[in-house]
């Protein structure tokens, strides 16, 4: 990979993102607006002195899954709008290669994950008091990952598409199930044999354990790294799955 191609893809679509607000503020604003909805879904809860709110469990948990969703979508339309416009198929006859252009597209995005995730995590900690026996900067590494695993997915899914329609069509196939399935509702342990080993399969199943191990821990744990490695495995994957659909549709 050449690295100034690639710094060159990236500082593109982060000038294409600047001049789109509404980007922004979906990336930026929405995940923390959906905390919010979820702090004040658990604020009239009574429970005995001694038990953690429920929205330290589950509010610790859409820290991963808010911008997963939000991620996957931006990336996937925003991809899709490169292939539909030729400005992708013009990137092709360029001497750039794929590998840069892939990655270029997966630094832009991942570096507004980032920033999305340290937004969402400090609202959080910050407005709302997440209460965790872990440390704050294992959460924002999680999320980031998590966020970038979205940016992968979208970008893998968008050369499936072919309106913006369909690209959100995607979500009931590859974002649903994962939320379903990655012990959120149910532990891992507890779900029918063939959901559980689905659910062994599914990425966004080891950022939740990684969380977990986070919350019950004052410091990192083996099982957690491990976790973390998984994930980035995963996003690597992705991307590499995602380099062959970079082709011209024309002669």
């Amino acid at each position: 990979m050449n690295p100034r191609m690639m710094g060159a893809t990236a500082a593109r679509v982060l000038r294409q993102l600047r001049g789109d607000p509404r980007s922004i503020a979906l990336i930026l604003v929405v995940p923390a607006v959906l905390l919010t909805f979820v702090y004040y879904l658990f604020e009239n809860e009574t429970l005995p002195p001694g038990i953690p709110r429920t929205f330290d469990r589950v509010g610790l948990m859409m820290l991963a899954i808010f911008p997963f969703v939000v991620m996957f979508l931006v990336t996937s339309i925003t991809m899709l709008r490169e292939r539909t416009s030729g400005t992708l198929e013009s990137l092709l006859t360029t001497p750039i290669h794929k590998a840069d252009l892939l990655f270029g597209y997966a630094l832009a995005f991942s570096m507004m994950a980032a920033l999305q995730s340290l937004v969402a995590t400090a609202v959080a900690y910050w407005v709302f008091g997440l209460d965790i026996k872990g440390n704050p900067g294992l959460v924002v590494l999680v999320a980031v990952l998590n966020s970038v695993l979205g940016v992968a997915l979208g970008l893998l899914c968008s050369a499936f598409a072919r309106t913006e329609f369909q690209a959100v069509q995607f979500m009931p196939v590859v974002v649903i199930p994962q939320i379903l399935l990655c012990g959120l509702f149910v532990a891992r342990d507890q779900m029918n044999s063939v959901l559980e080993a689905v659910s062994n399969v599914l990425p966004l199943s080891y950022s939740v354990d990684a969380l977990q191990e986070i919350a019950g821990h004052s410091t990192s744990t083996a099982a957690m790294w491990a976790d973390v490695l998984v994930m980035i495995g995963f996003v690597l994957a992705v991307l590499l799955l995602a380099s062959p659909t970079l082709r011209r549709q024309t002669p």
